[in-house]
């Protein structure tokens, strides 16, 4: 029987994955992997994401326990994002996940080299 997005799967794969799920997920945490970012620069790091969609991600992550919203008092109102403690625990995952998805995209297109090293934050990946 299938499971609703909105039900959480007794499988533990799918428990992530409905964590992480969403075009833009990935790519909004591999961001901040590095550093808080605001949004406008977030926004601007991830070309094609509409405003939109990048705080509707957001806003899930935040939900989630994965990011935390840090608004400062200021006029006009900085709000910046950043990976919560219990959301490093996904860093890793993404790290593999991003090793994974390079390799594929060497296999299936031979096209990716451009994207993965886009991505690539500052450090070093598997």
């Amino acid at each position: 029987m299938p499971v609703s997005k909105k039900e959480i799967s007794p499988c533990p794969i799918d428990a992530m994955l409905s964590v992480i799920d969403g075009r833009w997920k990935g790519t909004i945490l591999w961001r901040l992997s590095e550093r808080p970012l605001r949004t406008s620069e977030l926004r601007r790091s991830i070309p094609g994401i509409t405003e939109r969609m990048l705080i509707r991600h957001l806003q899930e992550l935040v939900r989630d326990g994965i990011l935390v919203r840090h608004q400062e008092q200021t006029v006009p109102p900085c709000v910046r994002y950043s990976i919560s403690k219990y959301g490093l625990t996904l860093v890793p995952v993404l790290e593999v996940i991003c090793a994974w998805g390079r390799n594929h995209l060497k296999r299936t297109s031979g096209h990716g080299r451009e994207w993965s090293q886009a991505a690539q934050p500052h450090r070093n990946v598997l």
